[in-house]
């Protein structure tokens, strides 16, 4: 029986609780674009080690998983390095001009029932399905 479900229910579990955690917290909504962007751009060398710390579970949390309890994801991931890099930016681009990720928008801004994270979800959303249609029935590359 395929269980990937439970994996991503519980995935969306921990990250609404971390938001919560971090909203109830800190005061702030927890979005992981701009708690990277805060690092990379300088404007949040005031609470660095929050940012470094956030970071460093969202990197390691799946790694432990993965070597303890879960055997190594079945992705659809390209092996394409030029589309992975591409993608990267793009998404990295997005969520500056969006002035947030998924997280921020989708996550925390759909549960304050936020008008601007709904529509910046939906766009999301739209514009994903239409790279995936592009990138794998137009162009072929994925």
């Amino acid at each position: 029986m395929n269980i990937d479900w439970i994996w991503g229910l519980i995935g969306g579990v921990l990250i609404g609780t971390g938001g919560a955690v971090y909203l109830l917290g800190n005061g702030r909504i927890m979005g992981a674009s701009g708690i990277l962007g805060g690092l990379i751009d300088g404007s949040g060398r005031n609470n660095a080690a929050e940012r470094l710390a956030f970071i460093a579970g969202v990197v390691l949390v799946p790694l432990v998983m993965w070597l303890t309890v879960a055997e190594a994801p079945d992705t659809h991931l390209t092996s394409n390095t030029a589309v992975i890099v591409a993608a990267g930016l793009l998404v990295g681009l997005g969520t500056r001009i969006a002035n947030g990720c998924t997280s921020g928008h989708g996550v925390c801004g759909i549960s304050r029932l936020s008008l601007r994270g709904l529509i910046a979800t939906v766009i999301y959303i739209l514009a994903g399905g239409l790279t995936l249609a592009l990138f794998r029935h137009v162009w072929g590359l994925i």
